[in-house]
């Protein structure tokens, strides 16, 4: 018997003596006063007890509810709540039978006496587009934090890298009490939020500045998440410290403390290590081990290239200064030095023959950056607000760079060798501003926007480069090159979004406005020779030596309608874009100027339909023109690379692109089961595309055509389903997206035409036993194929396999044992490079001082077979690299996590005080 009807069969039994305990419990909800049905009440069920959560549910517009649940012998309350009505409570003794509930009766809040009851312990609020849950209803232990919390909610869903979905929807922010607490995905809060302090979760539509200060509806597919504290508990201090050190030289260090009272929040963090850890680890059980929890990773990409050592800390700021004037500030630091060495082999496809590159570099690059935002939003009366972002980001880098490579024809004949050696320094200064002005009138949904941005960047690099480039075909001469390269880049972006919504029905918007934006870009790049005799770069190199400036200035009146009823929501906005662009070089003391004008149209459009509080279907499409970049457009020669040439092309058109999506998502809150649907394709009528010239020593010549009716399509869509069993906790999933492109281009003058196809079929399951023991397998397969037309081969394919299997032990009592077994397969790889390895990392904990102190010993790719091999598939070419990965090492760490929390203080008064 295989395993797999094994673990089959355990399902259907568990599934089966699940469905044999079940009861069905229904009714009807009604207005007492009017008799009509009353839509989207919640309905639910709560132990007497403790008032812990047993089902819900909510009804439809015809007032109905029904509930399959299991069999509950205590006593139980059944209650109905909805926004505007009295609450229903009724206690049963239990819950053995289906039973029907018959007619239910709420009494309107405008009807009822004085003396009216409040329900405080209702688990779930519908507020229009938000969905509120009450903290206090989903029970957890003592100790938890708020990402316990959030996975007992119904519709959440918490991935192995902090990723949230409810619904389907993937949330894109988490606010506390509407404000952002150090990072805005909120991994920081889910991670170290104590969940006793916690009063609500509310789920919204993700809003941009703009939509949330108009008021308007959300455009995105993203949902926000706003966590607000408790009154009695909104005054403490939460953190957490980690130190470790291991073979190898390897570290670890980092803490987070995190100040809040009342209204002022502040976050101070930093951190060090060279295990290729970028970021702050919220990772309980691995930390910062090189991202752990390797099986959620992409598969496509290597996780990293190189070994990098990170330094970095950071202080956030939130604060209410008057009732008028909220504060927002943040302030970020972060040095790394990535160490790397590379290899690769590339086939490059011609229409009649291919060419082989093998090389191998080593790499060193070192950066520095400094960045600052603030947020001061400031609420002038009722109806107007004035919100100021400015930003300032420096940054430094220092990059080396040892490379060498060998490329030869399919006879075997070598056709060019290079060898270089570089250093290059810059450093890049960015300015920028945000004001947003919104006036809302006396009319409801009448509102004025006015949303300006401004930037200013300035890059100024230094760097020098020594090469030598050899040609072993039709005596072409070598290129011997060592050089100073100074490169001065400026760029300055400024825009205006003014517009004015009139509200023609309280559900029909209009909008009328303008766009007005004004950009510009300049290059000064200096080339200078090595001259022997002084011993200095002095000798101005003409070729490579070039003076660019771009500009352009557009108006775009806009116009659109917005409609928004019920379940209902459709957008549609169309605009046109009057554009002066004008692009100058200055080569070889030759001036070319290039100004053309454009009158470019632009629409979309989104109907959003909300057919219940789980079924969500929207539709998206946008028709839009791209410009060129100077880079496409000025012909001047880019020679900087010995073996490639770049030549713009003025004749270029902008791309022409419509673009339609599909999505569905549906959760059942009784089942908690959900999946999603979605489609998306891109027509180019007219698209930007390479040409390429290789001449026999394989030395190309890029520049850039137009190309029409390319295209590309992309279909998903993911299952997945919890079953809690009292403590056993299943959730499973299977997903698969695919993707395929028609894309076209020029090799030597005759056009090839690529198709490709890719798919990503994969499966989960994860296993709960009460708070003892998770257990998580998963599979992930990639399949690549890419079809040519007029290209010296006909197809090339590839697979990827990765199998991960994760464990958490917790037992016995104060011990964490964690494991992260994973194995990766590439089927079609060069064979100079090892097809497939293993990825076993293991931890193991002990906690004490009520788990505030954690001892824990860590190993990181227990069998040394860790590596980075993959390949790329592209139109014209297929390229195998392999780069430096980190290997085995052991670790010992102490953690130690810091939390105390009171509510507000109570104002005291002196006798002298009152009289």
């Amino acid at each position: 018997m295989s395993k797999h009807f094994c673990i089959s069969l355990l399902l259907f039994f568990l599934l089966s003596a699940n469905a044999q305990n079940e009861i069905i419990l229904s009714g009807t909800i009604l207005d007492i006063n009017t008799q009509l049905p009353i839509e989207s009440a919640t309905v639910y069920f709560s132990n007497v007890k403790d008032s812990t959560i047993i089902e819900f549910t909510d009804t439809d517009k015809n007032g109905l509810f029904k509930i399959v649940t299991k069999k509950y012998e205590n006593s139980i309350f059944f209650k109905v709540n909805q926004a505007g009505y009295q609450s229903f409570v009724e206690e049963h003794t239990g819950l053995l039978e289906n039973k029907d509930f018959g007619k239910v009766y709420l009494l309107n809040n405008k009807y009822a006496l004085n003396e009216i009851v409040v329900v405080k312990d209702v688990p779930i609020r519908v507020k229009k587009d938000t969905l509120e849950f009450n903290a206090s209803s989903f029970k957890v232990r003592p100790d938890s934090n708020v990402e316990t919390l959030i996975k007992e909610l119904p519709g959440f869903e918490i991935d192995s890298q902090g990723k949230i979905t409810v619904n389907g929807k993937e949330v894109s922010q988490v606010l506390v009490n509407g404000k952002a607490f150090f990072d805005k995905e909120g991994l920081m809060i889910l991670k170290n939020l104590p969940a006793e302090i916690i009063n609500k979760i509310q789920v919204s539509d993700f809003k941009t500045k703009k939509e949330e200060l108009s008021k308007q509806e959300s455009t995105s597919d993203f949902s926000s998440i706003n966590i607000t504290i408790d009154e009695k508990k909104n005054r403490g201090v939460f953190g957490k410290f980690l130190g470790g050190y291991g073979t190898d030289e390897r570290y670890e260090s980092s803490f987070i403390l995190n100040f809040f009272k009342d209204k002022q929040k502040i976050s101070v963090l930093a951190s060090s290590n060279n295990i290729n850890a970028t970021g702050f680890s919220m990772d309980d059980v691995f930390d910062n081990m090189g991202g752990g929890r390797n099986g959620k990773r992409e598969t496509t990409a290597p996780p990293g290239k190189g070994i990098t050592q990170s330094n970095l800390a950071g202080i956030s700021y939130s604060d209410q200064w008057t009732k008028k004037i909220d504060a927002v500030g943040s302030y970020d630091y972060k040095n790394t030095t990535n160490e790397n060495e590379s290899k690769s082999k590339q086939v490059n496809f011609l229409p009649t023959s291919t060419n082989f590159t093998d090389a191998e570099s080593k790499t060193k690059n070192e950066s520095t950056v400094n960045k600052a935002n603030f947020e001061l939003e400031y609420k002038i009366n009722p109806t107007i607000r004035l919100v100021f972002e400015p930003t300032i980001n420096q940054s430094y880098s220092n990059n080396n760079l040892i490379s060498a490579s060998k490329a030869q024809n399919d006879k075997d004949e070598p056709i060019n060798e290079s060898t270089t050696k570089s250093n290059r320094e810059s450093e890049n200064i960015t300015l920028g501003n945000t004001i947003n002005f919104n006036k809302a009138f006396t009319k409801k949904l009448r509102n004025l926007s006015f949303v300006f941005n401004n930037n200013y960047t300035v890059n100024d690099s230094d760097g020098v480069t020594v090469s030598k480039t050899l040609f072993f075909q039709n005596n072409r001469p070598n290129i011997d090159r060592n050089q100073n390269v100074l490169n001065l880049n400026t760029f300055t972006a400024n825009s205006v979004d003014i517009e004015y919504t009139e509200p023609i029905t309280d559900s029909l918007r209009f909008r009328i406005g303008v766009d007005l934006d004004w950009n510009s870009e300049e290059t000064d790049l200096k080339t200078y020779d090595f001259n022997t005799s002084s011993e200095s770069y002095k000798d101005l190199n003409n070729l490579q030596s070039n003076y660019t400036n771009s500009s352009r200035n557009s108006i775009r009146p806009k116009a659109g309608l917005s409609y928004e009823k019920n379940k209902y929501t459709f957008n549609i906005n169309s605009s046109t874009a009057i554009i002066d662009y004008n692009n100058y070089s200055l080569y070889l003391n030759k001036d070319t100027e290039l100004n053309q004008k454009y009158m470019l149209p632009y629409a979309n459009a989104q109907i959003r339909y909300r057919i219940n509080r789980s079924k969500y279907l929207s539709f998206k499409y946008d028709y839009d023109n791209t410009l060129p970049t100077p880079k496409q457009l000025i012909p001047v020669a880019n020679l900087s690379n010995p073996l490639v040439t770049i030549i713009g092309n003025p004749n270029l058109k902008p791309n022409e692109t419509h673009t339609a999506s599909v999505n569905f998502k549906n959760y059942n809150y009784r089942t908690r089961s959900g999946y999603s649907l979605y489609l998306k394709t891109n027509l180019f009528l007219q698209e930007i595309a390479t040409t390429a010239f290789f001449d026999e020593n394989g030395k190309k010549t890029t520049t850039y055509t137009n190309v029409e009716n390319t295209h590309s399509t992309s279909i998903g869509g993911n299952w997945n389903q919890t079953i809690k069993n009292n403590a056993h906790v299943f959730r499973y999933g299977i997903n698969c997206n695919g993707n395929y492109s028609f894309d076209k281009g020029f090799t030597n003058g005759v056009m090839f035409s690529a198709k490709s196809t890719r798919l990503t079929p994969g499966a989960y399951l994860s296993y709960d036993y009460g708070e003892l023991l998770t257990i998580a397998p998963s599979y992930r397969l990639t399949y690549n194929e890419t079809k040519y037309e007029n290209s010296a081969i006909d197809a090339n394919s590839n697979v990827l396999h990765n199998i991960n299997l994760q464990t958490t032990s917790y037992w016995p009592k104060n011990w964490v044992f964690g494991n992260d077994f994973g194995y990766t397969y590439n089927s079609n790889i060069s064979g100079d490079f090892k097809k497939d390895f293993y990825l076993w990392n293991t931890s193991l904990s002990y906690g004490f001082f009520d788990k505030k102190m954690l001892v824990k010993v860590k190993i990181y790719d227990i069998l040394n077979q860790n590596q980075s091999a993959t390949r790329n598939i592209n139109p014209t070419s297929i390229r195998d690299e392999e780069n430096t990965v980190l290997k085995r090492y052991a670790m010992f760490s102490l953690s130690y996590k810091l939390g105390k929390f009171k509510g507000k203080q109570k104002k005291s008064y002196k006798k002298e005080d009152t009289e």
